[in-house]
């Protein structure tokens, strides 16, 4: 029996048994900091400031205080959590505070959020994957989820303190950069560059190359210098240090195997990140079964058009046991939250099982982040957004993505192919995924690009100060805790007391769910203006108005300028559909003929909707283990791809008339 999907209401393992030694990898022990041993004294006494300081007194106290460069210490932390505190609250991995100190059985528990049916393979010429859900399994605790237990050994301070004060959670990662410098036979203090290795090892990765890949990005951030004010409100400064060069001493412990480029287990990564190869098998089950993705040869079969987001809805160990059980689905790559760690899993020529469409699987890579869509408070860290983006920039520039949201999606903007399947489509990786941080570290930030009243408008909240209300993050009733988001809501008149916009394709009231996707839009998204009403900006969506407040004290978008489609002349309305598949003449002897229902909307005169470009008319035949009988089917008929409602959609070309706004 198949197994179920990794996906939000789906949520993979965490692993019953201990976790396994991961293809490619061999324990290096020795730069995993250390959790046994005799306690060491207490901290300093000036190691934590008295309550009323800043955070910046704080790094510079504890830094004197356990000798390490103050650099150092702003680097790790800006890499861990770009010094944000989180309000104590835990990350997806366990970490806590500004240092990301882990403490893995404190914080976490089984998730399991039920918030959709897809099939992730989404083909309708083969039966739908609807495999029985997996409950999620309580296992080991790495070390790497293990260092705030040490560093309140180190510094005598109770882990109630280092979870909830960011002056004491800084003071124990000090101890721990310290104590790890001390290990490896450095000097305290001194040059910033004798640290390279106490920074790789504070990683708590578990291969020298992952250990290498962190340290390298504090290394970039020190160089490049940093400045922000934190969700504490305080501004902290990192400055730049353009020339500084680390010792990169041979770092201790075996590490990963080494591999060549051109090596059938050398993974598809750019050279900037920690990367290896843990293969999704492709294997034969009897019966026409087989599992769990379809070998292909793109781009020469055809163009790979879209990179798309996800969200693991489970811890790595548990993840990487999915992904390699031959009766489940898969992914392209998953990353890991602490260090940014990467696997990858289906080589990028070949199509996964993954977004619940088979039109944008067949053009698509897709990427799985460790984290949970309905826990606000469970932070991504800075070392994964970093190497996420590091990777999404590489796959773009080899196969010619866009960076744009039309083609780097979220899971949730992935159209579901039929209507009868749009109540079921997946919403992650949510609400609380940063996707301007996203843009800026893919060099893309999301900026005006026309006058104050332009036609087209970029969704553009201020992630830390935007927070709408959310429920359903536990009981489906409660409200979710309030926390930074992307995510816009929309009602039906410029009055926050008016209904929420309806989404017809659902067949439900709207809510203000986490997962109700009916009534919001998402940082980076593009509409057409339909109406302005002193702080109320309307936008076309769904086939009707809806409108956001958009004050100009506290903008949630800003002015762009585009393409926009809108029904050619004479026609008062046109279909929109959920996948752009060729006419029934494009397909030859021995293929099924693919419907091209439409979706339960329509694009109606007098409205516009951004495109993202023409797109062919496409369809990979693949519904065999044998590749000898699959075909790729090219139809003469193309269509347009729209930015529709919160996700995206297809129009027929000769159905719309395109003009720049």
């Amino acid at each position: 029996m198949r197994r179920s999907p990794v996906r939000p209401g789906r949520a993979p393992a965490a692993g019953a048994r201990p976790a396994r030694r991961t293809a490619g990898v061999l324990a290096a022990a020795a730069l995993t900091l250390p959790l046994l041993g005799a306690a060491p004294p207490a901290a300093p006494p000036d190691a934590v400031p008295s309550g009323g300081t800043s955070l910046q007194e704080a790094f510079s106290a504890a830094a004197a205080a356990y000798e390490v460069p103050r650099s150092v210490l702003l680097g790790v932390s800006y890499l861990q959590s770009r010094w944000d505190t989180h309000g104590g609250a835990p990350s997806v991995t366990g970490g806590y505070g500004p240092m990301h100190l882990t403490d893995a059985r404190t914080a976490l528990a089984a998730t399991h959020h039920d918030e959709g049916t897809e099939d992730p393979r989404g083909d309708d010429a083969r039966p739908p994957l609807r495999p029985e859900a997996r409950a999620p399994r309580a296992g080991s605790v790495p070390d790497r989820l293990a260092t705030l237990p040490r560093a309140a050994e180190l510094t005598g301070l109770s882990a109630g303190r280092l979870r909830e004060d960011p002056a004491a959670n800084v003071a124990g990662g000090a101890a721990l950069l310290a104590e790890a410098q001390r290990e490896l036979g450095g000097e305290p203090g001194g040059d910033p560059a004798d640290w390279y290795g106490a920074v790789a090892r504070f990683s708590g990765a578990d291969d020298i190359a992952s250990g290498a890949a962190y340290a390298d990005e504090v290394y970039e951030v020190i160089r490049a210098g940093a400045h922000r004010v934190t969700d504490t409100g305080d501004p902290v400064v990192l400055a730049a240090r353009p020339g500084l060069a680390p010792d990169r001493p041979a770092l201790p412990g075996t590490g990963p195997r080494a591999v060549s480029a051109g090596s059938a287990t050398a993974p598809e990564c750019p050279a900037t990140v920690s990367c290896e190869w843990i293969p999704a098998p492709y294997e034969e089950f009897g019966d026409g079964d087989y599992g769990n993705h379809d070998l292909a040869d793109r781009p020469a079969s055809q163009p790979v058009r879209y990179i798309v987001v996800h969200d693991t809805e489970g811890a790595w160990e548990g993840v990487l046991d999915m992904v390699q059980d031959p009766t489940y689905v898969s992914w392209h790559y998953s990353l890991r939250s602490t260090d940014g760690h990467i696997a990858q899993h289906v080589r990028t020529k070949d199509v996964a099982w993954h977004a619940g469409n088979w039109y944008v699987n067949a053009g698509s890579i897709g990427l799985e982040h460790e984290g949970f869509l309905a826990e606000p408070d469970a932070w991504y860290t800075e070392a994964m957004y970093r190497s996420s983006a590091r990777l999404v920039r590489y796959l773009a520039g080899k196969y010619g993505i866009p960076l744009d949201r039309q083609h780097i999606l979220g899971h949730d903007t992935v159209p579901g192919p039929t209507a009868a399947v749009v109540p079921g489509m997946h919403t992650d990786p949510g609400p609380y995924w940063d996707w301007a941080h996203y843009f800026e570290l893919l060099g893309r930030p999301f900026e005006a690009t026309a006058g104050k009243n332009g036609g087209l408008v970029t969704i553009r909240p201020d992630y830390a100060t935007h927070g709408p209300v959310f429920t359903g993050c536990g009981a489906a009733a409660e409200p979710c805790a309030v926390h930074g988001s992307s995510a816009v809501r929309l009602y039906s008149d410029h009055d926050e007391k008016s209904a929420l916009i309806r989404d017809i394709g659902l067949g439900s009231d709207p809510t203000t769910g986490v997962n109700d996707l009916s009534s919001r839009v998402s940082t980076g998204q593009q509409y057409a203006v339909a109406g302005r009403w002193g702080d109320w900006t309307a936008i076309w969506y769904l086939g009707r108005k809806a409108w956001f407040r958009n004050p100009e004290e506290r903008p949630t978008a800003v002015p762009a300028a585009g393409r926009v489609v809108t029904p050619r002349k004479g026609l008062d309305s046109v279909p929109v559909y959920g996948r752009a598949y060729p006419e029934e003449a494009a397909y030859p002897e021995g293929v099924p003929v693919q419907d091209v229902s439409p979706l339960p909307y329509t694009l109606l005169k007098g409205q516009r909707y951004v495109t993202g470009g023409k797109v062919p008319g496409e369809y990979l035949y693949a519904v065999t283990f044998d590749r000898s009988s699959h075909r790729v089917v090219r139809g003469g008929e193309p269509y347009y791809r729209i930015q529709f409602g919160h996700r995206v959609a297809f129009v027929r070309a000769a159905d719309v008339t395109v003009r720049t706004v």
